[in-house]
């Protein structure tokens, strides 16, 4: 069976290598890194903030850590809302399970729903 060349990069006619002028910045930026991550006690806060000081965005599953205590899960929350402010980045739920943290350099998007006047239509 042929191949449709999807998967392969186009041959150049010419076979000259084009390079990258350098850059001003000798420094080239660290990867970001999107993790996903149990939180199963509170003692998991520290690797998280580390984690996001790094630049990481983290999607932390706050099931673990709700099924032994709901006031650890806010205690928990609370101190990661504080620490987003702190260094600029930003913190928002994703669901009932989830919840996503974010270094200064990257902003959640969040769709702003109108209020309508009108009643919510029923199943019935």
């Amino acid at each position: 069976m042929p191949t449709l060349g999807l998967f392969h990069k186009p041959k150049k006619e010419e076979d000259e290598k084009t390079e990258m002028p350098p850059s001003e910045d000798k420094e080239c930026p660290e990867k970001t890194y999107l993790k996903a991550k149990p939180l199963r006690d509170l003692s998991d806060l520290e690797e998280i903030k580390n984690e996001v000081k790094n630049g990481n965005i983290l999607i932390l599953r706050i099931t673990p850590l709700a099924s032994k205590s709901i006031d650890d899960v806010k205690n928990a929350v609370n101190q990661l809302y504080e620490f987003a402010e702190s260094i600029g980045g930003d913190i928002a739920r994703l669901g009932e399970e989830r919840v996503v943290i974010c270094p200064q350099n990257v902003r959640i998007w969040r769709e702003k729903t109108p209020i309508s006047s009108e009643p919510l239509p029923t199943a019935a």
